[in-house]
């Protein structure tokens, strides 16, 4: 096991490592613990009572957080004619279609988010390996394929996320940052668990939320009472 530093050693003796916590004293110790001299983000893992082997169980989807992530995501929208219009006024950081394309395809990557309009998938479908590879590539399930690029770019700039269960049968999301209030971030945890009730397959059976443990980037982490979003 990799060698923890002091500042790690002394935040470990905030928590107590057999206990579960209500959401916002976990939020709470999240804070404290938090040391690092840049503001780290708060990130929530939650292991779900489902087979990630099974198409029936998957779970993905996307919420936007009341209070936003604390990064302001670049955001890179496909679109030709009148959408290109419709997507610079929205606030999209770059707009464009074959000419996006051949740079992508040159290495260039200064962004967060793709969003296309149907139309365009064709010409971007040329780009599902590099941009599948780095989880970039435009979804209708996350909302990123659409006409209605407008909202779109707004809900993303606004602190939309998706999230999508691993092989480990698990969900990652950031929650915020360190230096948001206690408040902002056990809204967004509301926020992001209320959407994965919403999103619980009815192939699952048993215990649904089994976990749920929050932290800072650098941080321990503290377990959270999944009772409380039951």
């Amino acid at each position: 096991m990799a060698k923890r530093g002091k500042k790690y050693q002394e935040a470990v003796k905030l928590f107590d490592s057999e206990a579960t916590y209500e959401p916002a004293q976990a939020i709470e110790l999240v804070k404290k613990a938090a040391s690092a001299k840049f503001d780290e983000s708060v990130e929530v893992a939650v292991r779900l009572g489902v087979d990630p082997r099974k198409q029936d169980q998957a779970v993905r989807g996307v919420v936007v957080l009341p209070h936003g992530t604390g990064k302001t995501k670049r955001v890179l929208v496909f679109a030709k004619g009148e959408k290109v219009k419709e997507a610079e006024a929205a606030g999209a950081d770059y707009v464009g279609d074959a000419d996006m394309i051949n740079k992508i395809q040159q290495g260039w990557f200064e962004f967060d988010v793709c969003v296309a309009t149907p139309d365009m998938m064709a010409e971007v479908g040329k780009l599902g390996r590099i941009l599948g590879g780095k989880g970039l590539m435009p979804n209708p399930k996350a909302g990123t394929v659409t006409f209605d690029v407008t909202k779109a770019v707004q809900e993303i700039k606004a602190g939309k996320i998706e999230y999508r269960l691993d092989k480990a049968g698990q969900i990652h999301a950031p929650i915020g940052k360190v230096s948001f209030g206690e408040e902002q971030l056990n809204e967004n945890l509301r926020s992001l668990i209320d959407a994965l009730n919403r999103a619980k397959p009815a192939a699952a059976k048993g215990v649904y939320l089994k976990n749920i443990a929050v932290s800072s980037t650098m941080g321990p982490s503290a377990r959270v009472n999944t009772a409380a979003f039951r």
